[in-house]
């Protein structure tokens, strides 16, 4: 399974602004040397064009699809992972929109209107996450428009956008409140290497000395370094992979509940059940019915 795995780079992401222009806008596919968990100043509006995969925002572990619409806040580290073959190349898969807070905070007070945007740049905090599909395909629109403008046409369309995502109610937060991760370069890098190899490896059978071996440390100082940084007690932050992904197997595929069980690493049906019903609040079969409803 190809993860993204990259050469490292630099976790804390420097944002080139142009000194003409407002907000800045990229566009990158897979792979790319963008993909890892990172941070930066400024806020993050990111729309995923294709490819599907894991989403990390804070302590927020899900999956992704094409029309993924999430807005992130100054300092909170994120990542979208996809899900391809060894080799496999993606041209287009996001589009992104870097902004400063202050291109709206301090235009407030001569511009009051500016105010209406200050709920959601404090929800994105969090992390925001929006699914309506009307929303999407707006908001699909408008990037697109972005893309392909500049100057004081690109900032109208930006705002407009903005206004779409301000006035929806079709929004999810994502990140724990409390959450309070350790962001300098060293943690979010031993984290990244972390994260490879358990997204590596995830989907069988996976102890904790393994990983622990890993990463060079014992088995109580991985634990305790993996809570601190992550926010996730190892075995969770396991489990919530492999729930994750049998939800998506589940809502987007026929496959057999019991060969989801052991495609995403469990080794009986009544772990899986139990597991699933802890963070799903339903079982698979009743999970499977009602995403079935929501989707016909």
């Amino acid at each position: 399974m190809h993860t993204d795995k990259l050469p490292r780079q630099p976790d804390y992401e420097w944002v080139e602004q142009p000194a003409c222009e407002s907000i800045h806008y990229i566009q990158h596919g897979v792979p790319s040397p963008l993909i890892r968990w990172h941070q930066h100043k400024e806020f993050e509006l990111h729309l995923v064009r294709s490819t599907s995969g894991k989403l990390f925002v804070g302590d927020y572990i899900g999956n992704f699809r094409p029309g993924n619409l999430v807005l992130v806040a100054p300092e909170l580290p994120h990542n979208w992972i996809s899900d391809l073959a060894d080799a496999e190349t993606v041209p287009l898969r996001d589009q992104v929109i870097h902004f400063p807070a202050a291109l709206l905070r301090n235009t407030q007070a001569t511009f009051p209107e500016m105010l209406a945007f200050e709920p959601l740049l404090e929800r994105a905090k969090q992390g925001l996450e929006f699914f309506h599909p009307d929303t999407i395909a707006q908001a699909t629109a408008l990037f697109d428009e972005i893309a392909r403008s500049h100057g004081l046409r690109r900032l109208v369309r930006f705002l407009t956008l903005l206004e779409l995502l301000t006035g929806t109610e079709h929004y999810r937060t994502l990140s724990s409140a409390w959450h309070q991760p350790l962001t300098d370069s060293k943690h979010l890098d031993w984290l990244n290497s972390a994260i490879d190899y358990i997204l590596q490896h995830y989907q069988r059978e996976l102890p904790l000395d393994e990983v622990a071996q890993q990463m060079e440390l014992s088995q109580t100082q991985f634990s305790k370094r993996f809570k601190r940084v992550s926010g996730h007690k190892f075995v969770d932050f396991v489990n919530l992979l492999r729930i994750n992904r049998a939800s998506d197997l589940l809502a987007h595929s026929d496959t057999p509940i019991t060969e989801i069980c052991f495609d995403v690493g469990y080794n009986n049906i009544a772990n899986f059940n139990r597991r699933f019903l802890e963070l799903k609040d339903m079982t698979p079969s009743e999970y499977r019915k009602t995403v079935a409803g929501r989707i016909t």
